[in-house]
């Protein structure tokens, strides 16, 4: 091995190439080693042997029903209070208007997420998501994080599992991954103190898995968290997944530092480096080899590293979105929506295979390889 500088991976090496799953440890060695080009190694070989050159997107639309919300996560900058100016908060009808305004052809899937608002009834939910089918039968409604899936069930004094078979009867076809941030009590009390709990996140999670619902997960990263901390958050769903087998992608999400109390408290405002973001993606594709997809999620890290990343065990690049309003009132400095055709032309231009898929993972359509030479 003369390309490993760092031998004392050998072992981990020995691992990732004979298809073997890493310990803790093994992975604790991942974030710590210098070596970077056996750690970019070790992420591509086992994107390749799950996907060959393969790289996966969506066209995709991203509403945010309402931005009201009374949780107060710490990190966020996006929640209002329904009587600030800012705030923002759709019916049913709503919902639908807003869709036909931005919608364009060929989008396949509905990204919603939204804060908890306090007023809502839970009759409203499988509404929006009934007449969202009914009006745009063509469109896969992503929708409810395990966070507002908690919110529901309160409100709607049912149990998490009947919230999920009513929303899946009205529509519902996979779950985003929010809310999950980071599993550790002691950050979370920190950051997400109001929020779903842990062991409730990954139950509605296990409960969604057996309706047949396939979901996403996140980690919020690049705030107060430790590097052990990461690495227990994905070992907490590398379990999950050994026993369901549900999810589709994880998807890191890299802390955006403006306007939110945390960031404030912790006289924060640098963006996390790209190195971090790369070394995080890379030792998720390798600990989490069960996940058939590590997502580089550009509107968080932009589109020039996201492309980076596809040589770092990255196999999804998200979508399209139209619109995105959660991250950038953080600070994302990436654009607010891609095209598909810059989309297809990002992975071209990394060397790889654009797919586009839908929110099933169905390939609806391969585009041709083309390396850097083919650049305009």
């Amino acid at each position: 091995m003369k390309w490993l500088s760092d031998q004392s991976l050998r072992g981990v090496v020995d691992k990732v190439e004979a298809g073997e799953r890493l310990s803790f440890d093994e992975g604790m060695q991942l974030y710590h080693t210098r070596d970077l080009n056996a750690l970019m190694r070790l992420a591509n070989h086992t994107k390749q042997r799950l996907h060959g050159d393969k790289v996966y997107f969506v066209h995709s639309m991203r509403l945010e029903f309402t931005n009201i919300c009374y949780v107060g996560c710490t990190f966020c900058a996006f929640a209002a209070h329904k009587n600030e100016e800012r705030a923002w908060d759709y019916d049913p009808d709503e919902v639908v208007a807003q869709v036909r305004r931005r919608y364009l052809p060929g989008i396949t899937e509905l990204h919603m997420s939204s804060g908890h608002h306090p007023n809502h009834k839970w009759d409203y939910y499988p509404a929006m998501v009934r007449k969202l089918r009914e009006a745009f039968p063509e469109l896969q409604v992503k929708a409810f994080t395990a966070a507002e899936i908690e919110h529901l069930s309160k409100i709607s004094k049912k149990p998490t599992l009947d919230v999920l078979r009513e929303l899946q009867d009205a529509g519902l076809a996979a779950m985003p991954g929010g809310g999950a941030e980071i599993f550790a009590d002691r950050v979370r009390r920190q950051v997400a103190k109001n929020k779903v709990k842990a062991e409730k996140w990954l139950q509605i999670h296990r409960e969604a898995h057996s309706l047949g619902m396939r979901t996403n997960a996140t980690m919020l990263y690049g705030h107060i968290e430790t590097l052990e901390e990461r690495l227990d958050h994905m070992h907490h769903l590398r379990e999950l997944q050994a026993e369901t087998g549900g999810f589709h992608a994880f998807i890191p999400l890299a802390f955006q530092p403006m306007g939110n109390t945390l960031a404030q408290n912790l006289g924060k405002t640098e963006y996390t480096t790209g190195l971090d973001d790369l070394r995080n993606l890379a030792v998720a594709r390798i600990y989490m080899d069960n996940f058939p997809h590590i997502k580089g999620y550009w509107v968080m890290i932009g589109s020039e590293l996201t492309q980076v990343s596809l040589d770092w065990g990255v196999s999804d690049i998200d979508g399209t979105i139209q619109e995105e309003h959660i991250a950038h009132a953080a600070g994302a400095t990436s654009p607010m929506a891609l095209s598909q055709a810059g989309m297809v032309r990002m992975i071209q231009h990394a060397g790889r295979t654009p797919v586009l898929r839908d929110a099933y993972y169905n390939e609806l359509e391969t585009f041709p390889r083309t390396g850097v030479e083919a650049a305009d």
